[in-house]
């Protein structure tokens, strides 16, 4: 079994046009919700054993707002191929990893994660199920965070369509 946990960015500042994209930083609100979600992150006891994070500001900022709850033995990667990837460079990657790795997560943007977390989920089996992947269709809106569990025993056996999608959170939905 094998783990995989989807966090987009935290919200990020458009403030100054001026600014490349690759190096916009989070706003008021991304800094609020952040850290909510690495408390989520902790309550519910998710724990990757790797990082993957692209190399953009609002996203390496992220990760530094959610790490002290993700446990001190985390390992982390900034890849500069994680910047507005694609959800078939996200496959080639997930597939890459080691096998020793039981859980990851990667830090990314849209829409490249959501369709990610999309392809990579079954259908739902019942109402219950269907009720977060409705949520998770509708919008997954900054700092979300999607679960999903694979069968796999490999990562390179990871299949799109394969995955159970074991939560879907929100900052909004956060009490």
């Amino acid at each position: 079994m094998k783990t995989i946990y989807l966090l987009r960015h935290a919200k990020s500042d458009w403030g100054d046009a001026a600014l490349a994209d690759h190096d916009r930083r989070l706003n008021d609100r991304g800094r609020e919700a952040a850290p909510r979600m690495g408390a989520y992150l902790k309550a519910k006891r998710y724990k990757p054993d790797v990082v993957l994070c692209s190399t953009a500001r609002r996203t390496v900022e992220t990760f530094d707002l959610v790490k002290s709850d993700l446990g001190r033995d985390v390992t982390v990667e900034f890849e500069e191929g994680l910047y507005l990837a694609e959800p078939r460079h996200l496959m080639q990657r997930l597939r890459s990893l080691d096998d020793a790795y039981k859980a990851v997560m990667f830090i990314g943007h849209n829409p490249g994660i959501a369709q990610f977390a999309n392809e990579l989920c079954a259908s739902p089996k019942d109402a219950a199920e269907e009720k977060v992947h409705g949520r998770m269709r509708e919008k997954f809106s900054t700092c979300a965070l999607a679960v999903i569990q694979s069968p796999a025993k490999a990562w390179r056996d990871v299949r799109a369509g394969g995955g159970a999608l074991k939560d879907f959170m929100r900052p909004k939905d956060l009490a």
